[in-house]
């Protein structure tokens, strides 16, 4: 497991912060059939049941929105992802379908509200991490989206660079096929409330679809 590390400036803008992270051997397949019902479960389920305007009251969402603006973000312009997913299902457009990994880390941020980071452990440089702020001018290539502005952004960086926001995570470290290990860092910026249920969420998903064993947890703040 790597160490862990929330900087003065993130425990100063956002005191209440807590963290969790699940390390676990993994094998990753294309497309899990079990993991897509549960999926399509909880997609009918958000859809019937909630509001599109509904969404960033969500404790959780609400929390890490306000932490952007404390941070120097607009939520409104660089959502958490946790609000993306949901907003994405809410406009009838299904969850996008990557592989077993990214899908399982997806719906755990959809049932919990919290933004996860998913990460392939063996392309992590070092062997701790630090939460910090992004700033000016930092290069950060986000998954699928180019360069990402993350200036006032929370930001998780290896001895490299950054590797994950709640926006987005970077294509540095992102998961694919041949991933082996994966690091999943729930960020709590509401606090410790649910971290425990998310990070085991994360570990019955990956012994139902991955042939792990769960891995084992960390708490952090």
């Amino acid at each position: 497991m790597f160490e862990i590390k929330v900087s003065k400036e993130i425990k100063d803008t956002c005191p209440v912060f807590a963290g969790a992270a699940v390390y676990a051997a993994v094998k990753n397949t294309a497309y899990s059939e079990g993991l897509w019902q549960e999926i399509n479960a909880f997609t009918e389920q958000l859809t019937s049941t909630t509001q599109m305007e509904d969404i960033k009251r969500q404790p959780v969402i609400f929390a890490t929105r306000e932490a952007y603006k404390r941070c120097g973000k607009d939520p409104g312009r660089y959502r958490p992802s946790a609000e993306a997913l949901r907003r994405r299902l809410m406009r009838g457009i299904p969850l996008y379908q990557i592989d077993t990994l990214v899908d399982l880390i997806n719906l755990v941020s959809l049932r919990t509200g919290h933004s996860i980071g998913g990460f392939d452990a063996d392309k992590i440089q070092g062997t701790h991490l630090e939460l910090g702020i992004g700033k000016a001018g930092e290069p950060f290539e986000g998954i699928g989206r180019g360069v990402l502005n993350i200036e006032g952004l929370p930001v998780y960086r290896d001895s490299f660079g950054g590797i994950g926001t709640p926006t987005s995570d970077h294509e540095r470290t992102k998961m694919d096929l041949g991933t082996t290990h994966i690091l999943a860092i729930v960020n709590g910026y509401n606090g410790k409330e649910g971290l425990q249920e998310a990070v085991e969420m994360i570990q019955t998903l990956l012994r139902n679809y991955t042939e792990s064993d769960g891995g084992e947890i960390v708490f952090f703040e």
